[in-house]
């Protein structure tokens, strides 16, 4: 136990490093962020893995040390555990009165027959009768005494047992729903939104997939957001958030039948071993470009909320021209266009800085900045769909062709005639799909644990002595001596309760 207790703690101060500093697992643009700014010190963590701490060989190490630990540890007290279970009350000790809790009296009474009520007021208790002080001695005769031990409270250490045996039950579980199981991130846009299927990794903006899992048999899942709503205090604040879904799953993908569910804040759709969880929201600006052929493209793109008490948001809309508004390839790439800068759910100017002063789409505004060239599009360099690669400019492949704010509905005209329009926009949901086979064994054990350690709380160990030998005629001296095996808080009133019931005339031939 004393090396458990080690390595716990060692648990504990490896996992400051985790709550420090920021985890790819969660957010590696973070990370990214605090290697660029410390270009020393932060190479060297990332070899000691500081930012996988979680993952880490060192941090594996130390659990699974612990778990072999843990595992040493309760095996002997089990079977020591079972043996006491088995084995019979102690005798009482030679002197009772040294012991904390002392009474003796007399008694009318013969003596076999006070230890045989004796015994029968011991209801719970486990008891064993010794004459003379031996259990196998001789036949009882007129002067012989009676020695009674009882126990209870054995609940206690079993209670503590199945509490650590839970504690590792739930380390299991989670190794194994650690294993087995994936979870994949996406953000659908509501209002229309194409929606997604959760039948491959690709369908997800981020997976973290278990290490037997290889993407091939995903549970497969079908989801679209009708609409989102938020409801907010006056000072921006939200109160709650809820998205009418509609979703498919099992048989209803092969009979194309969708059904509907109201998706709410730790309020999951659970499908099977799978959780759909609403995580956050934002908005999807709508941009319409006329280009000078008469030819429309339409986009709607997702924008990277930036500050969240008021979701004032950036991103980036890219725009290919339509096949044949300019037959020759490379001139269209020269013609691609790059939406962007910021939106603004309720608009608030600052002389020609826009800001946004709630968060509920109220009044929504764009600042942006429009740029022509190669957008990048036919790179094959992957990109964020949030910013734009400011490489791309430096490279003189994208020039600015104006900065404008608009309102929804409102237009800018660029040099050559093409128009570009901001509709509004709508919001947009994150989801959260998480698959944990293990999930419900989780729960049993957690349950289990609790209830062991509820038990290991409230009972307690308790050693009663009860010794009669005759005394004068008709009566009987009776010592009792009492020892609390864990806790004492309590032990005196009880003692005197049971030492009251135990000598109580009135109660004779009772047997509880």
């Amino acid at each position: 136990m004393g090396t458990a207790l080690v390595l716990l703690f060692l648990l504990a101060l490896a996992a400051i490093p985790g709550a420090l500093l920021p985890q790819r697992s969660l957010n590696e643009s973070k990370v990214d962020q605090y290697l660029a700014e410390h270009p020393v010190l932060g190479p060297w963590l990332d070899r000691l893995q500081a930012f996988d701490v979680f993952a880490s060989f060192w941090f594996t190490a130390i659990y699974i040390l612990l778990f072999i630990s843990l595992v040493g540890c309760l095996t002997p007290r089990l079977l020591e555990h079972v043996r006491s279970m088995r084995a019979t009350p102690v005798p009482a000790p030679r002197n009772l009165s040294r012991l904390p809790k002392h009474h003796e009296a007399e008694c009318a009474g013969d003596a076999a027959q006070f230890a045989e009520q004796v015994t029968g007021r011991l209801k719970g208790w486990r008891t064993v009768t010794r004459l003379n002080g031996d259990t196998a001695g001789a036949a009882p005769a007129a002067t012989s005494s009676y020695e009674i031990s009882a126990e209870k409270g054995y609940l206690r250490e079993f209670g503590n047992i199945v509490f650590h045996f839970s504690l590792l039950g739930l380390l299991v579980a989670i190794a194994v729903g650690k294993l087995f199981g994936y979870e994949g991130n996406v953000i659908v846009v509501a209002d229309g939104g194409p929606g997604f299927c959760s039948a491959s990794p690709a369908a997800f903006d981020s997976f973290r997939a278990g290490n037997t899992v290889d993407g091939t048999s995903l549970n497969p899942i079908c989801v679209k957001v009708d609409d989102f709503s938020a409801d907010y205090l006056p000072s921006g604040q939200a109160l709650s958030f809820a998205a009418n879904i509609q979703y498919q799953s099992g048989e209803d993908l092969v009979t194309n039948t969708w059904r509907d569910y109201l998706l709410r804040v730790n309020h999951p759709l659970r499908l099977g071993g799978d959780r759909i969880y609403l995580q956050g929201h934002g908005y999807a600006p709508t941009f319409t470009v006329r280009f000078p052929d008469g030819k429309i493209r339409t986009q709607t793109v997702q924008f990277q909320p930036e500050v969240l008490e008021t979701l004032l948001s950036s991103g980036v809309v890219r725009i290919d021209p339509p096949g044949g508004t300019y037959p020759d390839e490379a001139q269209r790439r020269k013609n691609q266009l790059a939406i962007v800068g910021l939106f603004a759910p309720t608009k608030q100017l600052d002389g020609t800085l826009l800001s946004s002063s709630f968060p509920a789409l109220n009044d929504p505004a764009v600042a942006v900045d429009i740029y022509r060239g190669d957008a990048g599009l036919d790179s094959g360099r992957p990109q964020s769909i949030f910013a734009l690669d400011e490489r791309l400019i430096g490279q003189g492949r994208l020039t600015k062709e104006v900065r404008v704010n608009l309102a929804a509905g409102e237009s800018t005209r660029l040099a050559d005639g093409t128009t570009v329009t901001f509709d509004g926009a709508v919001p947009f949901v994150n989801l959260q799909v998480s698959h944990d086979p293990a999930q419900v064994w989780v729960l049993i054990w957690s349950l289990t644990m609790m209830g062991g350690l509820l038990v290991s709380l409230v009972v307690r160990r308790r050693r009663v002595w009860v010794r009669v030998s005759p005394a004068a005629a008709g009566t009987v001296s009776v010592e009792l001596g009492g020892l609390a095996r864990t806790d004492n808080s309590g032990w005196g009133d009880e003692f005197e309760r049971l030492t009251a019931r135990l000598l109580d005339a009135d109660h004779a031939g009772e047997k509880g």
